[in-house]
């Protein structure tokens, strides 16, 4: 199904680059990053989200919002463990 007609991705495109792990995009923004494009008029953008919540509960991923790998600066990081004294 196209859910951006815009950049006529797919809900199939969006679900191939969400591999949980570090790198895996967090945001709408991240995936059309990932897919070599931009939003346009954005109103995929809900849609996007739906689709990622979804494929990455399916799929065991820890809930977005959270980022192991540091590599998403506006997502807050896990906290560090204090280091033994």
């Amino acid at each position: 199904m196209i859910v951006c007609s815009c950049n006529v991705l797919s809900d199939g495109d969006v679900k191939a680059c969400l591999a949980p792990g570090p790198r895996c995009p967090r945001t709408p923004a991240q995936v059309y990053r990932c897919l070599g494009c931009s939003p346009n008029c954005g109103r995929c953008v809900r849609t996007i989200r739906t689709i990622m919540d979804q494929a990455l509960a399916e799929a065991g991923a820890e809930p977005l919002g959270t980022c192991e790998g540091g590599c998403c600066p506006a997502i807050p990081q896990p906290a560090a463990a204090e280091p033994a004294l």
